[in-house]
């Protein structure tokens, strides 16, 4: 009895270094440029309006949120129209605290909108709606649920309708880490209507970025430690949900952006454990990694790595929003994000 458990254990734990990617030879890799941006510490989440083309970033110092909750965080916009952007800190007049986290954008026509943020302020989770005014935030709402567990990131479907994730299904003790390292499929997404809460998707392992399709006719998400890229249909009326494909990653995905021309932009960590030490220890490094996933003729999915570096250039790639041939990755811990062009 002693032996079968020491061979279930030892297979485990053999299982999980391999999906965590402990034995993955890193070879960094871009046919480009990329310039480090700094001024801003812990750029998790990156999402571009359409129209006016000014990025909005999400950051905080996330080391420094857990030794004091009254630590806040800041949007920033950067505009990508300027020859030589200036990251700008952007005013508000929300009262409570602010911890982003995942932030959507949905754009009005007038090149101006609504900015969704998770927030995580005085260990409170909820939602913020802001409106965006002359660079500025004017706060609309705060929403709140016993729905809202875990949540990581947001997408808008409308003024006041979205998605977000749930990563975990614990909030805490040793189920959450359970969750974790026995990849559980236990967490959900939820969908907000304008009026109630309701779970449209469940059993997933850490679901992690979500964004839809340009048409509002699809949606994608990330389950991270499942490393997979889920396909739904989406009925736009409903916001109900219909599996269609699910696109193997092979590395742990992390945020969503979509490309003008409809592609799905993926920041990733190919080494989650060393993901984690980084967020222990800022000295040791995390590889980054961005993927392209477009649509082929036949409606199957392919993958490109775009972007691959061992942690040097910026550790912990959270997000990567194109812009053309330009885009910007973010990081959960770093003291900067990359400003990178395609040759």
């Amino acid at each position: 009895i002693v032996l079968i458990i020491l061979v279930v254990v030892g297979l485990w734990v053999v299982d999980l270094l391999m999906d965590a990617g402990q034995f993955k030879t890193i070879e960094p890799h871009f046919a480009g440029k990329c310039t480090q941006i700094s001024g801003i510490v812990g750029p998790e989440d990156i999402t571009i309006h359409p129209k006016t083309n000014v990025a909005y970033i999400s950051a905080i110092d996330i080391r420094a949120a857990l030794i004091d909750e009254n630590t806040n965080g800041s949007i920033y916009r950067y505009d990508l129209k300027e020859s030589k952007p200036a990251l700008i800190k952007m005013s508000h007049d929300h009262t409570g605290g602010l911890f982003p986290h995942g932030i959507s954008l949905y754009p009005d026509k007038n090149g101006a909108g609504s900015l969704f943020v998770v927030n995580h302020a005085r260990g409170q989770h909820t939602i913020e709606i802001f409106s965006l005014v002359d660079g500025r935030l004017e706060h609309q709402k705060t929403l709140s649920s016993p729905m809202i567990i875990s949540p990581n990131d947001v997408v808008a479907v409308g003024p006041d309708r979205f998605y977000f994730t749930n990563d975990h299904n614990y909030r805490n003790g040793f189920m959450r880490t359970l969750e974790d390292y026995g990849r559980l499929k236990v967490a959900n997404l939820v969908y907000y209507d304008g009026e109630t809460f309701s779970e449209v998707a469940a059993d997933f392992a850490y679901p992690n970025g979500v964004n839809v399709s340009r048409d509002g006719q699809k949606l994608f998400m990330i389950a991270g430690t499942e490393q997979v890229l889920y396909v739904f249909d989406r009925n736009i009326d409903s916001g109900s949900l219909e599996e269609v494909d699910k696109v193997e990653l092979g590395t742990v995905g992390d945020n969503i952006e979509m490309a003008a021309n409809g592609d799905i932009w993926i920041a990733a960590h190919p080494q989650i454990l060393k993901f984690v030490a980084h967020a222990a220890d800022a000295s040791k490094l995390s590889p980054s990694q961005v993927l392209r996933v477009f649509e082929k003729p036949d409606r199957k999915y392919q993958l490109e790595e775009i972007y691959l570096n061992d942690g040097k250039e910026l550790s912990g790639s959270s997000v990567a929003a194109p812009y053309g041939k330009r885009f910007l990755i973010g990081a959960v811990f770093d003291s900067k994000f990359l400003d990178c062009t395609l040759e």
